[in-house]
């Protein structure tokens, strides 16, 4: 592509690089220069204008950057995505559904190497979506980008993306007491639930022993069973996860590398999952225990891989609740 000043006389079916007002007329940059926006330059004084020509082998910025989204996302209704029109060399993409992103970041990562001038943009993988919400941009940088680019990041980048929608609708939020009420953790959990979809239908507070808790595990309602501790869970053998497993349940894994949310379980109990919540739920602020409930209600597999993967990026804000626990003052 060539890009510069040319004389008017060499500028019809240029594309315009800088919009340009004529009087009460205005001339948006990217426009196609016809003989008319070309009079309207002379009348204005004008002899030269900044364009962008493409050569032979090149291809415009819209139809680039349409060729790549179609690549990326081949049937966007297929996986809960819709996909804008290209425009002024740029595609985005957005969540019909609430889900989480599932990304092939390696594809992503190889269409990104390809040419300077072309971009995919995204939000994190298995980041947490509602209806509406932009997932994706692509954007092709400068007026045209030679058609072998397009083609090899079609290549990298097909079936990169596609959004995981939320397939358990139902849980049941079960609190331990002991003996200084169970805490407000209902809300927060509840907002949380809501975000996803999902419907919180019933609550029960139990004692902080293992036999009553195994029980009301056992007799939970819902697609989720979610355990929310008066006192925190610090061993794999602490009273929540033995409950689990006294009603007839397993834990698959305990505790996870982020901060808030280290003391987290993850379990299974009569053909459902069972999370075991960490204090911090009992905030709306992010913590750890977000990451793993939103994978699971979009019924994806959380293996002891995943949430060790978790640790890089796994260092949140602070809960309100306890400002700097990590620092001693001086002295």
């Amino acid at each position: 592509m060539r890009f510069g000043p040319v004389s008017l006389d060499d500028a019809g079916g240029a594309v315009l690089a800088h919009s340009l007002q004529l009087g009460k007329r205005k001339l948006r940059k990217g426009r196609v220069l016809e003989d008319a926006d070309i009079g309207a330059m002379r009348e204005a004084g004008l002899t030269e204008v900044i364009v962008a020509r493409l050569d032979a082998g090149d291809l415009a910025e819209d139809p680039a950057a349409q060729r790549i989204a179609d690549a990326m996302v081949p049937d966007p209704k297929a996986v809960h995505l819709r996909m804008t029109k290209a425009s002024t060399g740029r595609v985005n993409l957005y969540a019909t559904v609430p889900g989480v992103l599932e990304l092939d970041v390696a594809r992503l990562e190889a269409a990104n190497r390809v040419d300077p001038l072309i971009t995919v943009a995204t939000l994190p993988p298995f980041a947490r979506c509602g209806d509406r919400t932009m997932v994706a941009t692509v954007k092709i940088i400068a007026y045209g980008v030679a058609e072998t680019s397009v083609a090899a990041a079609e290549e990298a980048i097909r079936n990169a993306m596609r959004l995981r929608p939320v397939t358990l609708k139902t849980a049941t939020l079960i609190q331990t007491d002991i003996g200084a009420g169970a805490g407000k953790g209902e809300d927060a959990m509840r907002a949380r639930l809501e975000a996803l979809g999902m419907d919180l239908i019933a609550t029960r507070t139990v004692p902080h022993r293992t036999a009553p808790l195994a029980d009301a595990v056992a007799a939970a309602e819902g697609d989720l069973v979610m355990i929310l501790t008066a006192s925190a869970t610090s061993d794999p053998h602490d009273v929540a996860p033995e409950a689990v497993r006294a009603a007839g349940g397993e834990v698959t894994r305990f505790g996870m590398p982020v901060d808030p949310g280290n003391l987290l379980f993850l379990g299974a109990q009569g053909g459902r999952p069972v999370i075991g919540l960490p204090g911090c739920a009992r905030s709306p602020a992010l913590n750890g225990a977000d990451w793993v409930l939103e994978r699971v209600a979009c019924g994806l597999e959380v293996s002891d891989g995943d949430i060790a993967a978790m640790g890089v990026g796994g260092l949140l804000k602070e809960s309100p609740a306890r400002p700097h626990p990590r620092e001693r003052k001086p002295g």
